[in-house]
């Protein structure tokens, strides 16, 4: 985000009538004030969370109501992007990274190779019958209620914007030097379920 404040910062119009006689006369075009310019500056973040949201939340309507589970994994996709492009909004840098190497390098694209290779999954189709359909829609309309009523109910405290620091190197200095135990007995821990899961799946295989 702060690059794309960096950005608009070329396109800055000049705030004073010197400025104005400095370009010469091929600026011709009145000064805007400096409020104005901050306005426009706050306005490109607010633009950018706007469209990743407006990404995120049409891709999840369709990964939800395609019936092609193709398509639907496809959909899938621009849901995760968008998500990774709120996470930047929000300047939580490690999060968005962790969502698009995880997430989408990896679990989806497993996915999206599960499903290409097994022919019956791409031909199948993904029907929800209307018994379903119904508790569904009430249930996303009480929760849509509820965000509502904490949203607009709620008295946020806003304050100025603020340099907000680079969390990568500081959760990759802390994993590495005041949290390497537990991060090495998780990785173990996980190690040893991948391990169990194998055995336990060959000695299926050895009864069969």
């Amino acid at each position: 985000m702060d690059s794309l404040i960096r950005f608009t910062s070329i396109f800055r119009w000049p705030h004073s009538k010197c400025d104005l006689i400095n370009d010469g006369p091929a600026n011709t075009i009145e000064a805007l004030s400096p409020q104005k310019s901050m306005k426009i500056t706050q306005l490109l973040p607010l633009a950018g969370f706007y469209l990743f949201a407006l990404i995120t939340v049409v891709s999840a309507f369709l990964v939800v109501f395609l019936k092609n589970i193709l398509r639907a994994a496809f959909a899938l996709l621009f849901t995760l992007f968008g998500t990774a492009g709120l996470y930047l909004s929000l300047h939580a840098d490690f999060l968005a990274a962790t969502q698009v190497l995880i997430y989408v390098g990896g679990v989806l694209v497993l996915l999206l190779f599960g499903i290409m290779l097994t022919q019956r999954l791409v031909e199948a189709d993904i029907r929800t019958g209307r018994i379903q359909f119904a508790p569904s829609v009430l249930a996303i309309a009480i929760l849509f209620g509820f965000l509502l009523f904490v949203v607009f109910g709620t008295p946020w405290h806003i304050q100025g914007s603020a340099d907000f620091p680079q969390t990568t190197a500081t959760i990759g200095t802390m994993l590495m030097t005041e949290w390497l135990l537990p991060f090495e007995v998780s990785s173990i821990l996980l190690l040893a379920a991948l391990v169990g899961a194998v055995s336990i799946a060959r000695g299926k295989r050895g009864e069969r």
